[in-house]
């Protein structure tokens, strides 16, 4: 096993001179690799599960620097060569397994995953998917728009960019500075901050794509890891130290964990913060916990270890890569997941698990044995009854079967796969730009429709043209509801589902004003609906529609009915999401709130749909064209009762 493998294929590195493996780093990566799966299982339970990568980062780029400094100490040169291919054979025996089997599935089981598969394929093993997802690939925060099994692997393009790109830099700066390193950690520090200026500057909400894939936009861990080694390298650090400073040492380490965890739950990548410093934040604070760790005279490196830790450390790689594949193909096939949400949270759990290590045992360390200059040797002896593999010989069957079927697939998958969805992405994208035009009619007429709906509600005897008739009967309205609800001032703040069903509810409240966003979090509408207020854009009636991308909370409640203030309605549509486990949770979180708040109305729009497969697409998330329907009627009625009994 070389010194050099980040993901090592044991719990322990075997000391090579006075070099120590640092144990604690497993419970390090454990923590990341957490923060990333329950990241995509519950993907805004724990917001910040993202920001697993930026520890990945920063572990590596600490115990890769620290390994080519003390191997230039040693021989006055880094073997470029041996450690480019000890890199190749480590990462893509299972990139490749993991682009193979998925392939293979998508075509025979989920044929509308096989967008792009082609670049997908060659962008991943060339390790610039990253970049290529940049101008191409959906937003990392986005579960409803096509997610696609490979979207993960942006971060193993990132790191091989910096295996591959690092160590010639490195060499330089050695050679440069090698009477004076703390300068070379300096210029590395200095590189970071102009890392994280560059995210800022080129941060947009429209398109985070670009600072999120962006090598350059997420160098900052790796440099401020690698800065490190150079100032706190392993073999110099002693176990003699003062009680004092140990005591205080191991405090800190405590208090940057809390930082960390809390982090996790408190900084969505759907929001500005983490681009504008919070991700630099918190690559500090983790290169911190890597100082500490790496020290043999603190606690920290014995306190994160254990059999678990050393377990699920030596099989990170494998687990990562598997993970979203798995919870995706999980997610198609199982698709009532609220019914069961604890079972339908450890199922895909196991079977990532369980994958993985199969993997570890019959891919990930076989193949790190193996001698690849008797390849053609290997493949002989498959072929070869007489060659002593015996019944061994006959795995090779399915292993061909699996690739073939994933080269067909791959060969024959046009381009842009037509969507079982139905039109989905393209209904959000025209009903996107046709709110964008009404909203901007909307705000002219709303003054004038407070006054005009006062006197409709009022009206027995309502008279309708037959535009007016027509648009009634589509969504099943009285002429009394129709006629007070073409008035009606609303504003409307949510997610997919509302920008899905924004034309519906715009065709009938002819004065509302909708901010719709695929991927939207509860914990954003506060801003929103605050910048909307300050702008005097907020209407006496707020529609809101959010939960279907994660859990609501009572605090998630209460901050928006302080934004919107007592005087102003709030209506809530409740969630249909069979297919997320908080489905639940967030319905009776707004059945509690609307007892506790007096200008709090839930419009319930799970009770009617959940037995309905036919009003939605097939995510059974977002309302088909006569889901919209249904929805927009069934909100109409609700805002009209509700308003009509306040007068």
């Amino acid at each position: 096993m070389k010194r050099s493998d980040f993901h090592n294929n044991s719990g322990e590195r075997k000391n090579v001179g006075k070099r120590r493996y640092i144990t604690g780093f497993d419970g390090l990566r454990v923590m990341a690799l957490l923060g990333v799966i329950f990241y995509h299982l519950m993907p805004y339970t724990v917001p910040g599960g993202y920001l697993g990568v930026p520890i990945f980062f920063a572990v590596s780029g600490y115990l890769i620097t620290d390994i080519f400094i003390q191997e230039w100490d040693r021989n006055g040169k880094i073997k470029l060569g041996s450690f480019y291919l000890r890199r190749l054979r480590r990462l893509y025996p299972t990139l490749i397994v993991v682009l193979i089997t998925s392939t293979a599935y998508m075509t025979v089981f989920a044929q509308n995953l096989l967008s792009h598969i082609r670049n997908i394929i060659w962008t991943n093993l060339t390790f610039v998917y990253n970049w290529w997802l940049v101008g191409n690939g959906q937003s990392y925060f986005d579960r409803y728009n096509g997610e696609s099994p490979f979207t993960h692997l942006w971060y193993l393009s990132v790191l091989a960019q910096y295996y591959f790109i690092w160590p010639i830099i490195l060499i330089v700066l050695l050679k440069v500075y090698n009477d004076h390193r703390t300068q070379v950690a300096g210029v590395l520090f200095s590189l970071s901050i102009i890392s994280t200026m560059l995210m800022a500057i080129l941060y947009s909400p429209d398109n985070v794509n670009r600072v999120y894939y962006g090598t350059d936009t997420r160098v900052a861990p790796f440099l401020i890891g690698a800065a490190l080694a150079f100032v706190w390298p392993s073999t110099r650090l002693t176990r003699n130290l003062k009680l004092k400073t140990n005591i205080i040492a191991n405090t800190l380490g405590l208090l940057i964990l809390v930082a960390m965890g809390i982090s996790f739950f408190n900084m969505p990548g759907t929001t500005a913060t983490p681009y504008y410093g919070g991700i630099f934040i918190f690559s500090l604070i983790s290169v911190l916990m890597v100082a500490i760790i790496a020290h043999p005279s603190f606690i920290w490196d014995r306190a994160l270890t254990n059999p678990v830790f050393k377990w699920l450390g030596s099989r990170s790689y494998g687990i990562y890569m598997y993970q979203l594949p798995v919870m995706i193909f999980y997610e198609q096939k199982v698709t009532n997941i609220a019914a069961h949400p604890v079972i339908n949270t450890i199922a895909p759990l196991i079977i990532i698990l369980l994958i993985s290590e199969l993997s570890f045992r019959f891919i990930e360390v076989p193949l790190a044995k193996f001698d690849y200059r008797n390849t053609f040797r290997a493949i002989g002896a498959i072929f070869n009854p007489k060659s002593g593999l015996g019944w061994r010989r006959y795995l090779a069957i399915p292993v061909i079967l699996v690739t073939a079927v994933a080269i067909y697939g791959a060969a024959t998958a046009p381009e842009k796969v037509a969507q079982k969805t139905d039109g989905l992405q393209t209904k959000l994208a025209k009903n996107s730009k046709a709110t964008d035009k009404k909203n901007a009619e909307a705000l002219k007429k709303q003054k004038a429709a407070k006054k005009a709906a006062s006197e409709s509600s009022s009206a027995k005897n309502v008279k309708l043209n037959k535009k007016e008739e027509a648009i009634a009967k589509k969504y099943n309205l009285t002429p009394q509801e129709f006629k007070f609800a073409s008035t009606v001032p609303i504003t409307g703040v949510g997610d997919s589902v509302l920008e899905d069903t924004a034309t519906d509810l715009q065709e009938v409240f002819q004065t509302a004003y909708m901010s719709a966003k695929v991927g939207r979090q509860v914990g954003e509408a506060q801003g929103v609906i605050t910048s909307l207020k300050s702008q005097g854009n907020l209407s006496d009636n707020v529609l809101i529609n959010l939960g279907a991308n994660g859990p609501v909370t009572m605090d998630h409640v209460k901050g928006i009915e302080k934004a919107v203030g007592s005087k102003r309605h709030i209506f809530w549509v409740n969630v249909h999401v069979p297919t997320q486990t908080w489905e639940s949770s967030v319905n009776k979180t707004l059945a509690e709130a609307a007892k506790k708040y007096k200008n709090f109305t839930v419009i319930d729009w799970y009770t009617p749909s959940k037995n309905q497969p036919g009003w939605f697409y097939t995510d059974h998330v977002h309302p088909n064209p006569d889901g919209s329907i249904q929805y927009a009627s069934i909100a109409v009625k609700q805002i009209v009762k509700t308003l009509d009994k306040q007068k």
